[in-house]
């Protein structure tokens, strides 16, 4: 029979893990929020969130964000928090609880981290992001492309080491400006609107 899991801190969510997953090289992170925080390896991220969802008295089956941050001049350079939620249905007499899962990721060209979007599919959107504004790969995503900036922008905006002074034109696609006529015709037509209302 499982133990009623009423609150869980990080030690104990990673005795859980441990006994999932005996060789996990699992740390605990102070938070200055209060939020259980672990630290995973980065070659054992999957394994790690396939147990934290599938483990009975874990149950995080949600993945309500993933946040990535540049520390340019630190290594490894970047950081992706992983911020997860069990709903707690309550068969096991669970609350919900919160946990956030930290992997360090080395800079450089060559960096690739596992995706997790076979473990919570919502990460594909996110991991796209994390892709798109701080160049982090993702190795295994099902659609790994730009998502916010357009398809020929150069760079990662986000990046500690992106130029911070950009030329580049403007692009449009309409007309930023109305000529008199089309004005005229739009309060007109506004006006209309509201007393017919």
């Amino acid at each position: 029979m499982l133990r009623t899991v009423t609150a869980m801190d990080s030690t104990a969510i990673i005795e859980t893990l441990i006994r999932a997953i005996p060789a996990a090289g699992l740390e605990s992170v102070q938070s200055a929020d209060g939020m259980p925080t672990i630290a995973v390896p980065l070659d054992q991220l999957v394994e790690v969130c396939l147990a934290l969802r599938d483990v009975p008295e874990l149950r995080f089956a949600f993945l309500a964000d993933l946040v990535p941050v540049d520390y340019l001049p630190r290594e490894p350079r970047f950081e992706i928090s992983y911020l997860l939620a069990s709903l707690g249905t309550g068969d096991y007499g669970e609350t919900p609880k919160r946990l956030r899962v930290k992997v360090r990721v080395p800079g450089g060209s060559d960096t690739l981290v596992p995706s997790v979007s076979s473990v919570w599919p919502a990460a594909g959107w996110a991991e796209r992001e994390a892709y798109d504004l701080f160049g982090i790969h993702f190795s295994g995503h099902p659609d790994l492309r730009r998502i916010l900036m357009p398809e020929d922008w150069e760079g990662f905006p986000l990046r500690k080491d992106y130029p911070v002074q950009i030329k580049q034109p403007v692009k449009t696609y309409e007309p930023l400006q109305v000529s008199q006529e089309q004005f005229v015709a739009n309060i007109e037509a506004t006006r209309e609107r509201a007393r017919k209302d």
